[in-house]
């Protein structure tokens, strides 16, 4: 089986590494940022605590674009860094710019930001699930050296 092939113990063990990255790298962000960025600039349209299921639903759908876009047509996990930039940058330009549209007062600064840490925040969860979960097992590296 090659390291690229999709089977379902590979994406279910890629979902669970990435969605770990992701939550904590999001987490520490979020917690850091959210006085001193998010409620100054868009705490206006802030609710005090979240939607727990909105929140759930999105980590969901967002890891599982993560691996469909950027973890499994990788080759390498430099190429899931890549793709994982693009995925992030353009998921969340589709959030800000959006609101940057439609939503009175949204500051442009958080915009900014935001599409400087969706790259970042994605990428990096990419490349840790790809490295971490769809790397070549010992024995199928083993078998690939003895074809050669």
């Amino acid at each position: 089986m090659s390291r690229n092939t999709p089977t379902a113990g590979r994406a279910a063990l890629s979902f669970v590494v990435t969605a770990m990255a992701f939550l904590i790298l999001d987490a520490v962000w979020l917690t850091v940022m959210a006085d001193r960025l998010y409620r100054p600039g868009i705490g206006h349209v802030m609710r005090e605590g979240f939607d727990v299921l909105a929140a759930a639903t999105f980590y969901l759908v967002y890891i599982s674009g993560v691996i469909f876009f950027a973890i499994a047509p990788a080759k390498r996990t430099v190429g899931a860094l890549a793709r994982g930039a693009l995925f992030g940058f353009v998921a969340y330009a589709t959030y800000d710019l959006t609101n940057q549209a439609t939503v009175r007062d949204w500051p442009w600064h958080v915009t900014l930001v935001d599409l400087c840490w969706g790259p970042i925040v994605t990428s990096v969860s990419a490349a840790i699930g790809h490295r971490l979960a769809w790397r070549r097992s010992p024995a199928s590296q083993s078998d690939q050296t003895a074809h050669q």
